[in-house]
């Protein structure tokens, strides 16, 4: 390898991390860690338990944690800030882990244009695929560690009641966070997006100050920051690397390699959209760029279920919150499973 290959591929990694701070910091993981802050400080810690706690009623805890995403337009590594407050403010692993495979699959965004771009029949198939696999991949992980789950260190709550604004502030929070996601699919200029973002971030700055104290703002900032610090560099070091990646793995190769509908080909997809970086959205172009290739049926869907739920990042950064035993082994999971899923699916066409 010469040096001036080596050269460019530091350059193609991050020419990646700057493409990412300019499409995502602003307008994604900003907003996404402010909410995951909130989540942690200024929810109490029942209120998170009585949905998505160990000892919450599983009918509950898994079909929120399944279903939830629906209203999040969040890929791979957004959602890493909201399970990581999720899952530190107590949520029991399955139902977190739940969350964490079904929220970036199927908001509403996603599943319409999947449907859109690459037919009904795989858009269905994905939010079906996503909700149902979601808590299988949370039961598994519920069944294997929850039992030897030790006590997480709790973090300054204010009182036993929920704070009479926390729900207000979440929804504000919410639509902070999906609103350009929004506005991108009306195809509004980046400059009509700011304009219409920059009133909702007032407000909710605005009622935020009306409505909490200064110890409770701190807290909030606190916990905030905290995440940032702690997802962040991990993040970005993930970027780089996966931008690498892509040049190094043709897509032109990578489709010679899933034609067809075999376990083999499943697979290769599979772990293909988990090292990929997608951010939201982006996997449906990609993806149907690879099956005008010859990319089959099955290890379409295996790739529009493993990529979203994975990438290089967000792996780093799943082992970082919840260790390397457990990350392994939702990763293994969802490989595991997408494959199968995509084999299943692909010979329903066949």
């Amino acid at each position: 390898m010469t040096l001036d290959y080596i050269t460019y591929l530091i350059s193609v990694g991050l020419q990646s991390v700057q493409e990412y701070l300019a499409l995502h910091v602003l307008m994604c993981l900003v907003p996404a860690f402010f909410l995951a802050g909130a989540i942690a400080s200024l929810f109490s810690k029942e209120s998170v338990l009585k949905f998505f706690g160990a000892d919450a009623p599983k009918y509950v805890s898994y079909t929120v944690a399944a279903v939830s995403g629906c209203l999040l337009a969040v890929c791979s590594c957004t959602v890493l800030p909201l399970f990581a407050g999720i899952y530190k403010r107590g949520a029991g692993i399955g139902p977190a882990t739940t969350f964490l495979f079904s929220a970036p699959a199927i908001n509403i965004l996603a599943i319409v244009y999947t449907a859109k771009i690459l037919g009904y029949d795989l858009g269905a198939a994905r939010a079906f695929a996503a909700v149902l696999l979601s808590v299988l991949v949370g039961v598994i992980m519920s069944l294997a560690y929850e039992r030897k789950a030790t006590e997480r260190k709790s973090i300054k709550t204010f009182g036993e009641e929920e704070h009479k604004h926390s729900v207000g502030l979440f929804v504000l929070l919410i639509v902070v966070l999906i609103a350009p996601e929004i506005m991108s699919s009306l195809e509004w200029k980046y400059t009509t997006q700011l304009l219409a973002w920059a009133p909702m971030i007032g407000l909710t700055a605005f009622l935020s100050f009306k409505w909490f104290s200064k110890e409770e703002l701190n807290s909030w900032m606190g916990e905030t920051w905290f995440l940032v610090k702690q997802i962040t560099p991990l993040l970005l070091l993930g970027v780089f690397f996966a931008g690498i990646a892509i040049v190094v793995l043709p897509k032109e190769y990578v489709a010679a390699l899933v034609g067809g509908n075999s376990l083999t080909s499943n697979f290769i997809s599979s772990i293909a959209g988990a090292l990929m970086y997608f951010s939201t959205l982006t996997e449906v172009p990609i993806i149907k760029a690879l099956t005008l290739l010859g990319m089959g049926e099955g290890p379409s869907l295996a790739m529009l279920l493993a990529g979203p739920a994975l990438s290089l990042p967000s792996m780093i950064v799943i082992n970082r919150v919840l260790g390397v035993k457990k990350g392994m082994t939702y990763i293994l999971l969802v490989v595991l499973i997408a494959t199968v899923s995509g084999y299943v699916f692909g010979a329903m066409f066949m």
